[in-house]
């Protein structure tokens, strides 16, 4: 693991992720019947958009039934669940983060996934998978930690068979004002390395990807953050939610990316890619 790498993961780490979630999901199970796997979409679905967000990517990537997935910085493996289990396909994840990966392992037996999903410790850079192993894969909020986007590129077309789907959803740069930090992905400039589309666009085709479709859900964004604001001003956190994963500062987070979206600097950004 690399320097930055290892900065990234420490970003990550929360410490006492385990008993905050698994605590959570019990309380408010307790008080619903709803699916513990949408419960949990509110604090593993870690991206602008939450849950909404992933099912338009999943849509956009055409899954079939028996597809085999992988979801590049997988976090606590809500993509991966919700991929799993709505399109009954084989799910692997990686992150850099060792307690994501632990605790997403731990709800996935709780919820009796093992069978259908993996969760790995490892770098989107060199990814310990077969060539052209997987139908799709997906990368959810991830790109704006890693620098070298040509190599992220590179190692995604080897994983995926010829034909193949490759759904990016990441933040990309819309204007050339700084980015207000502290933000959910990074503390500062010094792990943050936010691209814009055209950067995307141009290091997805050299690694051998057609793009179909580029979506700015910019709209998307600003609806997400003003959602949670609101739920924040009334109430206080509930008792599953971003702000777990966030840390401390998640208010501060919250309102800078509210400002950097609403400023134009950045924007959640969607794109199709086929490998050729």
């Amino acid at each position: 693991m690399s320097k930055v790498e290892d900065t990234v993961a420490r970003h990550y780490t929360h410490g006492t992720l385990s008993e905050i979630v698994r605590g959570g999901l019990e309380k408010l199970g307790a008080e619903t019947d709803t699916n513990p796997i949408d419960l949990l979409a509110a604090v593993d679905e870690f991206h602008m958009g939450g849950r909404p967000a992933t099912k338009a990517l999943a849509q956009a990537l055409q899954f079939e039934p028996g597809s085999t997935v992988l979801d590049i910085g997988c976090g606590l493996g809500g993509t991966a669940r919700f991929l799993a289990t709505t399109y009954q396909c084989q799910a692997v994840g990686i992150d850099l983060t060792p307690e994501y990966i632990s605790v997403g392992e731990e709800l996935n037996e709780d919820l009796g996934l093992t069978d259908q999903i993996s969760l790995h410790v490892a770098s989107a850079l060199d990814l310990p998978l077969a060539d052209a192993q997987f139908d799709r894969a997906c990368m959810l909020h991830v790109g704006m930690n890693i620098q070298d986007k040509q190599k992220l590129m590179q190692e995604a077309a080897r994983v995926i068979r010829p034909g193949g789907y490759f759904g990016v959803y990441d933040v990309m740069r819309t204007g050339d004002a700084p980015i207000i930090y502290p933000v959910a992905w990074a503390e500062d400039e010094g792990t943050s390395f936010v691209s814009s589309i055209t950067d995307y666009r141009q290091t997805l085709e050299a690694a051998g990807f057609e793009i179909m479709d580029v979506i700015d859900k910019r709209d998307v964004a600003i609806s997400f953050f003003e959602a949670i604001m609101a739920r924040l001003a009334q109430g206080g956190p509930p008792p599953l939610g971003l702000h777990i994963v966030m840390g401390n500062n998640a208010k501060i987070k919250v309102k800078n990316m509210f400002t950097n979206v609403q400023n134009g600097t950045v924007s959640p950004v969607q794109i199709i890619a086929k490998r050729t």
